[in-house]
């Protein structure tokens, strides 16, 4: 069924009424198929939706793209070789034999035509033959043969139950003529059945004569038809009987529930993680430059940090830039992480896209995302350690570097899940920027470096516990200084950082003499004054080890990802359109004084659908 009218006559809002992606409190009436009501599960089992806009990665290349649909969509039961030949049968029927090995492209990279992207996108989607498949404006913005390409598809897949008119094309002019609305010779017979269609729609009864003309029509051109209420299938019978015939091969063997006569996802999660990995792999693989910027970051920044703060001493200035060195190496391996931002936005809309109707589970998707970003992170994580541990002078030796590693692979861990959390519920890439620095701005200003936490207003102090930039500068702090017996301030160091740095040697040992017999106390110009211990417990860092330290920041991570598949398990789109309709009808609400203008066009946009795009 086509359905056809003018802009905004409706046409996409009822498709997505139709196909479950509307929220059922916005809606009035029922959706039933063969007459029984349809189960919002079992809709997206047996049915696809193909969107308007095509969202694929790009740089697979067409027969990897329908490739990995296949391992979606088809079950592990079904050998690679099956699957390897439905989608080189799909390729001939999409007419992209020429095209196969071409990836799909984006701005930067040159790829398929709009055409041929059309019906990758299309193909995607029918690779498991549905039952019943959604089509947004599957031919806008295509030229006359690209959209003759992609119509041709559809022959094999159309329903042959019509509404208002079932035939050919050619049969138009008989239909109307019979009507007793001939179309005249040279007129474009869709615009004139739709130019019909709305003039009858004006009259008082409407449509009627044509749909009772269009029943009677179809009985004498069909006969079939005259028993079609008697011969109706239930809605069992007729799915089984699909499957019978070789449609929705994903399905399986069907049983007395009708629910359960095939399975919610074609493949177990561990498959689904396995297709999902190796496809973010390949893409990775075939777009280097994005890991390869991320460590030239990393790499640039050790560079500068262990030159700025090459072979720092044990002086009291030592101990101080040592502190402003932790602080600044934790809060980068963040801010680090927010140039994934761009890359994960791109990726967050396929991923909806092929969740939406149950390519794959959204825990296998967040499993795998996490996965595959640990190694890229281990090798982020080797390069700033070992570019910064031994110039700037780190105490600890192999151990104590080791551990400074794992406490920067925890931090990269933390932000890398945080980003993420934040990519999901941030749709616009300079929002997600503007809202990861001011975060992190703010973890960095709470995490103890600038004021310690018994100097923190009380009303402050929760900031303080969830600052993620706190536990891993506190873990390094207690690697670097955990040693009793290191010293940092000594007898004559005392005075270094006070106006009386500048007074001779011998007038400093003067002052230790008399402040000795004042505190009854020998304090010698070698003698150890602020130990490591000793400068932990004046930043406040006593009530954490440097392990449990470790563990919280990587707990943190894992709290994230938690959380980001909370978020994309609530129905992220419909609870964005509800905030924008919500947002814009609080904002008229309060602001009375608008123009007219602007009223309009706020009422407008509440009572129509938002664009959040």
């Amino acid at each position: 069924m086509a359905v056809l009218g003018a802009s905004g006559s409706g046409k996409s809002t009822l498709i997505d009424a139709l196909a479950d992606r509307i929220a059922k409190e916005s809606l009035k009436g029922s959706v039933t198929l063969n007459g029984e009501v349809l189960e919002s599960r079992l809709l997206k089992v047996i049915s696809a939706y193909v969107m308007q806009d095509d969202l694929l990665f790009p740089m697979l290349t067409v027969e990897e793209t329908l490739m990995f649909s296949a391992e979606f969509r088809l079950p592990r039961s079904l050998s690679r070789s099956k699957k390897k030949a439905r989608v080189q049968a799909l390729i001939d029927q999409l007419g992209l034999r020429n095209a196969a090995n071409t990836v799909i492209g984006d701005e930067g990279h040159r790829g398929v035509s709009g055409g041929e992207r059309r019906r990758v996108s299309i193909g995607i989607d029918i690779v498991h033959d549905p039952i019943l498949l959604f089509l947004d404006e599957p031919t806008s913005g295509l030229d006359s043969t690209s959209a003759f390409m992609v119509v041709k598809v559809f022959a094999a897949h159309r329903s042959k139950r019509k509404h208002l008119f079932g035939g050919s094309p050619g049969s138009l002019p008989e239909f109307f003529g019979q009507f007793g609305h001939p179309i005249p010779e040279n007129e474009n017979r869709t615009e004139f059945a739709l130019d019909l269609i709305r003039e009858l729609e004006e009259a008082p009864d409407g449509t009627k004569t044509l749909v009772e003309f269009n029943k009677s029509w179809q009985t004498m051109n069909n006969p079939m038809n005259r028993t079609r209420n008697v011969s109706k299938l239930s809605l069992k019978d007729a799915i089984s009987a699909s499957i019978s015939r070789g449609k929705l091969v994903s399905g399986a063997p069907n049983n007395s529930n009708l629910t359960s006569s095939v399975p919610t996802f074609a493949n177990p999660l561990w498959t689904e993680m396995m297709v999902l990995s190796k496809r973010s792999l390949l893409n990775a693989k075939r777009m280097p430059e994005l890991f390869g910027i991320r460590l030239g970051a990393v790499l640039v920044t050790g560079i500068i940090l262990a030159t700025v703060f090459y072979h720092l001493d044990n002086s009291p200035r030592g101990a101080q830039e040592r502190l402003g060195f932790f602080a600044f190496a934790m809060s980068t391996t963040y801010y680090t992480c927010a140039e994934s931002i761009p890359a994960f936005l791109q990726e967050r809309y396929i991923f909806m896209r092929e969740t939406a109707y149950n390519a794959y589970r959204r825990s296998s998707y967040v499993l795998a995302h996490s996965l595959i970003s640990i190694p890229s992170l281990i090798v982020l994580s080797i390069a700033f350690a070992a570019t910064t541990f031994w110039a700037v002078g780190l105490d600890g030796g192999f151990s104590g570097f080791c551990f400074f590693f794992f406490t920067i692979l925890s931090a990269f861990w933390a932000g890398s899940s945080f980003v993420t959390f934040l990519s999901g519920v941030v749709s616009h890439v300079m929002l997600g920027f503007t809202v990861v620095v001011a975060i992190l701005a703010y973890f960095l200003l709470f995490s103890g470096f600038f004021i310690s936490r018994d100097r923190m207003p009380s009303f402050w102090l929760w900031f303080h516990y969830i600052s993620l930039v706190k536990y891993p500068y506190e873990a390094a702090l207690q690697n670097e200084f955990h040693d009793p017996a290191k010293c940092f301030v000594r007898g004559v160091q005392m005075f270094d950082t006070t106006p009386l740095a500048a007074v001779p040697l011998a007038l400093k040992l003067k002052m230790l003499k008399s402040i000795s017999s004042t505190l009854g106390m020998n304090i010698t110009g070698n003698t150890c004054v602020v130990t490591g211990t000793d400068i932990l417990r004046q930043q406040g860092i006593t009530d954490i080890s440097k392990w449990n330290c470790l563990w919280i920041t990587i707990a943190w991570g894992f709290f994230f990802r938690i959380l980001f598949l909370l978020r994309v398990a609530v129905g992220q789109q419909q609870q964005e359109e509800g905030s924008a309709e919500a947002f814009l009808a609080l904002i008229l609400h309060q602001h009375q004084d608008f123009s007219p203008v602007i009223k309009s066009g706020l009422t407008q946009c509440i009572n129509s659908e938002p664009d959040l795009d």
